[in-house]
């Protein structure tokens, strides 16, 4: 990469939106490691010991960080400790506005990190907190999770949990090891239609399950002009350098659920992918940038869309499609069929065999726009009826909080998360898996099984009331 210093660009970009000069995939070891240790515990339906009051600190506060922070801060049984960013900016900044809400009763001598891009290991040592929100650039979110968890606290990770095989492993490992929660924030699996269609189908209603779609198709090309700060400062090295599907789990995480995987039922087996080839983001820097712009040094490798197959250890499919760089809508596609019926997003339709009683006669047709009404009345989850006039106003239509209010509430009455360690190993080792495959002409790759066998023995997730 031509004109750009690698090490000062480090240095200059946040925790919170910056990183990684030249993402590369990093070395695959294969799939084996059957043992846990002997002092490990395994983590599916794991619940920790209750605390009465959250500690909570937070590293990166430039894009996701300020709103898991805010809205963590308004909670009951909370306290904000600590706030980590490169920039003094940013850290003091959000101490300030959390500081403010607590109206002095709470939030009080937050602690602020900034200045160095290590400081974040200053305070987990120093502070000791409870739990700890990771909202930084992607090469940091697995040794930031790691050490998080050897000094005593819950690690919650913005997306993916980790770039590589190998960091998936340390992160299940150590979770096991220090009985840590390693919880990948995966707010889609919080969105209403994500819940309703989960209900739908632990209600029966779409028989046995036999595939689903999954996606996330999102034109992020303006995030290039973040050039010193901010998301495209350090996610444009990533489509310059990989080749695959990079952002797989807004539109997997949901699909894995309804289908129960990695819980007791099924599980994933393998996978397949190609990309298309890789024109867009050239043709945007050059359309948008003078020559000697440092996006006109990149020679971009991964292709504007991905298509990745999976199949089950039951023969069910999943089909997961990605591309922010094509001129088109917004899309996570969101689709289930069953043997009885299919409920499908973007728009939100659905069709069961034999119509539902009283909305729809048949499954020739959608049900759609006032049908819909009525299936969100009979149907919504319970989770989304308590928690929606609460969270509504928390982004993304409310997701971001009804998955924060669930974290804080599972950690102060001693239950298992809603998401475990194995599912965000799971959802997030699609993106090495499907680089290796379409480095390899589309061959088969197995996924490692992170629960080493004991998905088997993991009751499902409940419907949350």
């Amino acid at each position: 990469m031509k004109n750009i210093d690698r090490r000062n660009f480090i240095k200059k970009t946040s925790l919170s939106a910056a990183g990684l000069a030249a993402a590369t995939t990093l070395p695959f070891t294969g799939y084996g490691q059957d043992t846990r240790a002997t002092s490990a515990m395994y983590m599916g339906g794991f619940a920790a010991p209750k605390l009465e009051t959250v500690r909570v600190a937070v590293i990166g506060v430039g894009a996701r960080g300020p709103a898991h922070l805010q809205f963590a801060a308004s909670l009951p049984g909370t306290e904000i400790v600590a706030i980590c960013d490169l920039y003094e900016d940013l850290a003091t900044k959000w101490a300030t506005v959390v500081t403010e809400m607590g109206n002095g009763q709470r939030h009080q001598n937050i602690a602020t990190y900034y200045g160095d891009k290590d400081k974040w290991k200053l305070m987990l040592k120093e502070v000791k907190p409870d739990m700890v929100f990771i909202a930084t650039n992607w090469a940091n979110h697995a040794p930031m999770a790691i050490e998080a968890m050897n000094k005593g606290a819950h690690a919650f990770v913005e997306v993916p949990l980790a770039i590589s095989i190998d960091e998936l492993w340390k992160i299940v490992d150590t979770s096991e090891k220090t009985r840590k929660h390693c919880m990948m924030m995966e707010n889609v699996n919080y969105g209403r239609d994500e819940l309703l269609f989960l209900n739908m189908c632990r209600l029966g209603l779409v028989g046995e399950l036999l595939h689903g779609e999954a996606a996330y198709i999102h034109d992020l090309r303006t995030q290039m002009d973040e050039v010193d700060r901010g998301t495209g400062s350090w996610r444009t090295y990533h489509y310059a350098k990989r080749n695959g599907n990079l952002y797989p789990t807004h539109g997997l995480g949901p699909v894995a659920q309804y289908m129960n995987l990695g819980r007791g039922e099924d599980t994933f087996k393998s996978l397949v992918s190609y990309s298309s080839p890789a024109l867009g983001r050239g043709i945007y820097a050059k359309e948008n940038y003078p020559p000697e712009h440092q996006w006109n040094q990149l020679d971009y490798k991964g292709g504007d869309m991905n298509t990745s197959i999976i199949k089950t250890s039951l023969g069910r499919t999943l089909m997961v499609q990605w591309d922010e760089t094509s001129p088109r809508p917004y899309s996570r596609l969101n689709l289930i069929q069953g043997t009885k019926g299919i409920l499908a997003g973007f728009p939100t339709r659905v069709a069961l065999e034999g119509g539902i009683e009283g909305i729809t006669e048949n499954h020739h047709q959608w049900a759609q726009g006032e049908q819909l009404a009525a299936i969100y009345e009979k149907y919504d989850h319970p989770l989304y009826k308590r928690l929606s006039s609460t969270t509504s106003e928390s982004g993304h239509g409310g997701m971001d909080g009804m998955m924060v209010y669930r974290i804080i509430e599972c950690l102060r009455n001693g239950l298992p998360l809603d998401q475990n360690v194995y599912e965000g190993c799971f959802w997030s080792a699609v993106s090495p898996l499907s680089e290796l495959s379409v480095a390899n002409e589309g061959a088969p790759q197995y996924f490692p099984d992170f629960t080493r066998g004991n998905w088997k023995e993991t009751k499902p997730l409940d419907i949350i009331l």
